[in-house]
């Protein structure tokens, strides 16, 4: 599947709910925020029926997100069943990790090939006050059990000014030991996280080559996204930054995003998309369908648009949009 300017479409982001156990600063108020009604959320079988479509159209590559995905009861029934589709190469997960802890058997019965652990600090007080609540203990728990399962694993810290930009170096030494990748992403100003402040890509490397020398490239293929990657010496494992606003990699891009409940987005920063759920439930066929999801992938933004004043710039939070 080829977009209007040339992009190859090979890589979905599945978003299967927007509710979380947690209540991140960047990603949702503090207070919790009405949820979706059970009715208006995608059901399995209707998410199964779009990936045999969009599978059909060349995505290779999922990832199952939310929200936090693992709240939604029935998701590795549903992750196990993804493989079986034709044209589907990989099934991964992003997570925060917490419902993860002590259950990596069912996981790995399910098939997941990659687990990306959200995880920005690892200082309780600070973990505490990013995630309101949440605790770095768990994470890790997890984290060394998906290693000892035989998962590839990446840990996903979003750096935010005057919160926990003195821990860069601390989260980077995760991969010293480690096969891991830990990856350093830009605060995107989306919903909660416009009232904060980010710490660019310059920065962080910046931070990372006061802390461990010299930073070699990695040119090792870690999954189908656009972080750049970098080994210091002595390191297992790899750190990368992903810098969305400061070094965009909109020319490259590879992926759409389906919502929780059934909007297939096509950039992040853009509200553009199709409602898929309207066709489903409205008796579209596949084909039409098929159709559908051409015309908009067709029309999906050259650029995000952060750094400017876009016509149709995305209002809803990341939890509802898909992490």
């Amino acid at each position: 599947m080829v977009d209007g300017i040339g992009r190859t479409i090979e890589y979905l982001r599945i978003s299967l709910t927007d509710r979380c156990n947690l209540r991140c600063v960047y990603c949702m108020p503090e207070d919790g925020a009405p949820t979706l009604p059970h009715g208006e959320i995608l059901r399995y079988e209707e998410l199964l029926r779009l990936v045999r479509v969009l599978a059909g159209l060349g995505v290779k590559h999922l990832r199952l997100t939310g929200g936090e995905p693992t709240v939604r009861r029935g998701w590795l029934d549903f992750a196990a069943k993804l493989h079986g589709i034709p044209g589907v190469e990989s099934v991964a997960m992003t997570s925060n990790g917490v419902l993860l802890c002590d259950r990596m058997d069912e996981v790995k019965r399910a098939g997941l090939d990659a687990l990306n652990l959200s995880l920005d600090t690892l200082d309780a007080a600070s973990c505490a006050r990013m995630t309101r609540g949440g605790s770095p203990e768990p994470v890790l728990r997890t984290l060394e059990q998906a290693l000892a399962a035989g998962l590839r694993v990446k840990i996903n810290a979003v750096p935010v000014r005057g919160y926990n930009e003195e821990q860069i170096p601390a989260l980077a030494a995760l991969a010293k030991d480690r096969p891991i990748c830990v990856r350093f992403i830009e605060l995107m100003p989306i919903g909660c996280a416009r009232g904060l402040q980010s710490v660019g890509q310059d920065e962080v490397l910046r931070r990372l080559t006061e802390a461990f020398g010299p930073l070699a490239p990695d040119d090792a293929v870690h999954g189908h996204g656009p972080a750049v990657y970098y080994r210091p010496a002595g390191f297992v494992g790899s750190v990368g930054v992903i810098g969305a606003l400061s070094h965009a990699f909109c020319a490259s891009c590879n992926r759409v995003r389906l919502t929780a409940d059934g909007q297939l987005k096509l950039c992040l920063n853009h509200a553009l998309g199709l409602d898929l759920r309207a066709l489903l439930r409205g008796g579209a066929d596949d084909e039409a369908i098929r159709s559908a999801i051409l015309d908009a992938v067709a029309r999906k933004p050259a650029s995000h648009g952060f750094d400017a004043s876009i016509g149709d710039r995305e209002e809803r939070r990341m939890n509802e949009i898909g992490g």
